[in-house]
């Protein structure tokens, strides 16, 4: 079976034992459970459910396998001739999630 969940203003097209990283939830830590009910659309080998924007009491079971954080991206600004450069780095917090199973 085969879903497109929304999580946190993303869409991610996600099958059972999928793993896939998301930003961080907050309040979360390793191991929680979560529910995302926000599934844009459900196939199965028969069958496709659109939803219309939502499948109506479709949801998926995903685990937090940890909370770290994601690589640094560089951030570097340069006016020429005028000798304004500034350098910063950004890391993004991040949740690695399993999806568990997909309810229809």
């Amino acid at each position: 079976m085969k879903a497109v969940i929304r999580t946190q203003g993303k869409q991610f097209t996600v099958h059972g034992g999928d793993i896939i990283f998301v930003d961080r939830y907050a309040g979360s830590s390793a191991g929680d459970e979560i529910s995302i009910g926000e599934v844009l659309l459900l196939e199965s080998e028969n069958a496709t459910k659109v939803g219309a924007p939502l499948v109506e009491g479709a949801s998926v079971r995903v685990k937090i396998l940890e909370n770290k954080r994601a690589k640094k991206v560089m951030v570097f600004k340069k006016k020429r001739r005028k000798g304004y450069q500034r350098k910063r780095g950004h890391r993004q917090e991040i949740s690695v999630i399993r999806i568990e199973s997909i309810q229809e």
